[in-house]
């Protein structure tokens, strides 16, 4: 699936060693339930904006959002997720074991989720500071 394809495109939250924590913990999932998984991140993508029962905000975590995977042997994962500048940002991903969802698992997610903010606020910051790039004239050399 290309980007065009795809309404808001997913972005893993990556830290500042360069870990991957979301991709890390699918990969250490079943070939099942990466299969699943990955189906419905990409219906996130290319569907949103989109509802229940996949998609549902955290209504105590004013931006977080969460894709809502149902697992085979009745388990349930869950992605924690926030948009910006058009994109899916996935910050967090686990298997759910209580009815309510952890406040460790949404102090993480929101935990990143500002760190991505004051990343990309960061980066607009340093691009203001850098004078534009000259073209480069084409023709004779004196």
């Amino acid at each position: 699936m290309t980007d065009e394809e795809r309404r808001v495109p997913a972005r893993f939250f990556q830290t500042e060693t360069g870990n991957v924590p979301v991709l890390d913990w699918i990969k250490e999932l079943s070939k099942t339930d990466r299969k699943i998984i990955g189906e419905d991140i990409k219906t996130v993508e290319t569907g949103w904006p989109i509802g229940m029962p996949l998609c549902r905000s955290i209504s105590s975590r004013k931006g977080l959002w969460e894709i809502r995977i149902s697992l085979p042997d009745s388990r349930i994962a869950r992605i924690l997720f926030f948009l910006h500048d058009g994109e899916l940002y996935l910050l967090h991903g686990f298997i759910k074991k209580t009815q309510k969802t952890p406040d460790s698992d949404l102090d993480l997610a929101e935990s990143r989720l500002k760190q991505v903010k004051a990343d990309e606020a960061r980066k607009k910051k340093q691009e203001k500071k850098q004078p534009p790039k000259k073209a480069k004239r084409k023709g004779k050399k004196s």
